[in-house]
């Protein structure tokens, strides 16, 4: 834990105490704040005082005198309705922010990475963290990737926080000065939080919006709305940029072509190394995250031939293509991360003969992101509550099964797979939907199918 003193003495209210919360008020606390904190699920307001937490009712509070709201990135604050307890703190002139914010007050000295996008943020930061560690440079990964950023450890000038910052995280972030910032991607997601894409978009653009001195700005060059943000920052003037891409070449960046990582920041061309036979980062879009990861150590100083033996060392992260087996000729992958049907294109490309498993609670209105895909579908086995939605979208172009839950959708799609006796085939769970349908979250979806699958192995002669 790492304590916020810059409101010592001062009242600090906290909404939502799951970890990122429950981190912030204990951080708050150990650093001199009187501290109100409040939850509306009641199991988490007693795990709050077990942990010594000051519970206050904060639907009944005076917000006079009031230093800060630490709001849960989970909760609203203006879209799709306002919390109204943002909304008190709001009209009293309360500023709200997150636990990130207070980090970047509580260490000062450290240097910030901040990565966003719509798709692979979690891959590129975790890449970033593993190149880091290879190198021996002291460095912390966390944010939305899952560790709260008071929870990790204490860094002084020399180490590097490494967030993944979710649009969420950069509406509340107004301390936040990253001295490397990362723009992977925009595609449309969240557009009932944001009111709208416009909306969406202008919360990832707040990643560049508090540069500090001698800042770099490292931006995907393969969607309009990064580019845009892009020419922005060149207006501006206040970043020096870095272009990444995964499939082109990109003057004066780092790009992947045909597979190969190429480092043309200087203008050379230089080849870095072959990305291809790294199973952890299949495909453009891993091979964008690539580039992205290499552009951030290169400007951190550390040797081109070094981030490449990271590169090649990289174990991957769980639910985002993971490959939990193979039986038979068959390949079983684990892309639950993919929530969207961008992110499940973008897994699908990857593969031939591909049994998809896909369905959920989906965010959006039609799939053409996948379109190009459904010519090397087998079958399309269809899950949750975006079944009937999904057949209706693509039913007419690749067989489809409406299944009742993932273990039969797995079972039927195994089943066709191992009949089938192709030369190579993919079980894909890409479900490009949400999972709160049937599942907490996309881990406890991808959890659950790596368990099937294995029970699948471990029943095979």
């Amino acid at each position: 834990m790492i304590p916020v003193h810059t409101f010592a003495g001062q009242t600090v209210a906290v909404m939502g105490l799951a970890r990122s919360g429950l981190a912030a008020a204990l951080s708050l606390a150990a650093g001199g704040a009187h501290v109100r904190a409040w939850d509306d699920a009641e199991p988490r307001r007693h795990e709050a005082a077990a942990a010594g937490v000051a519970v206050t009712d904060l639907r009944h509070c005076d917000w006079t005198g009031t230093a800060a709201l630490v709001l849960s990135p989970g909760i609203p604050d203006r879209y799709p309705e306002p919390n109204r307890i943002a909304s008190a703190a709001r009209d009293a002139g309360c500023p709200i922010i997150c636990d990130v914010d207070l980090l970047a007050r509580a260490e000062p000295d450290a240097r910030y990475i901040g990565i966003t996008g719509t798709n692979g943020k979690s891959t590129t930061s975790a890449l970033v963290g593993h190149i880091l560690g290879a190198a021996g440079v002291p460095a912390e990964v966390g944010g939305n990737i899952g560790v709260p950023a008071l929870d990790l450890a204490s860094l002084g000038p020399e180490g590097a926080y490494v967030l993944e910052l979710s649009s969420y995280q950069l509406e509340r972030v107004p301390t936040l000065k990253p001295d490397i910032a990362v723009l992977l991607n925009i595609t449309p997601d969240h557009l009932g939080r944001h009111g709208g894409l416009d909306g969406y978009v202008a919360a990832k653009r707040r990643i560049f919006a508090n540069p500090g001195p001698g800042a770099h700005a490292v931006v995907g060059m393969e969607d309009g709305a990064s580019r845009g943000i892009g020419l922005e920052l060149m207006v501006r003037g206040d970043h020096k940029i870095i272009p990444i891409s995964g499939s082109a070449r990109t003057a004066g960046g780092v790009y992947g072509d045909g597979g190969i990582l190429y480092d043309d920041i200087e203008y050379g061309q230089a080849t870095v190394c072959d990305l291809k036979p790294i199973a952890a980062l299949p495909g453009t879009h891993n091979w964008q995250n690539a580039a992205a990861a290499y552009a951030v150590a290169r400007l951190l100083g550390i040797d081109p031939e070094a981030i490449a033996q990271a590169l090649h060392s990289f174990p991957g992260l769980p639910h985002r293509q993971e490959i939990v087996a193979a039986i038979g000729s068959v390949l079983y992958v684990n892309d639950s991360k993919a929530t969207n049907s961008q992110a499940a294109a973008k897994a699908l490309e990857c593969y031939d003969a591909i049994y998809w498993i896909a369905g959920g609670e989906f965010k959006e209105e039609n799939l053409d992101a996948i379109g190009p895909s459904l010519e090397r579908m087998r079958g399309a086995y269809l899950i949750g509550a975006a079944a009937a939605q999904f057949e209706a979208l693509i039913g007419g172009q690749v067989q489809t099964r409406q299944c009742e839950d993932l273990q039969s959708a797995l079972a039927e799609a195994h089943s066709d797979a191992q009949a089938a006796a192709a030369d190579v085939a993919v079980v894909l769970l890409s479900p490009a939907c949400a999972s709160f349908d049937q599942f907490e979250n996309f881990e406890a979806r991808g959890d659950a199918f790596r368990a099937l699958v294995q029970a699948l192995q471990d029943g095979q002669p």
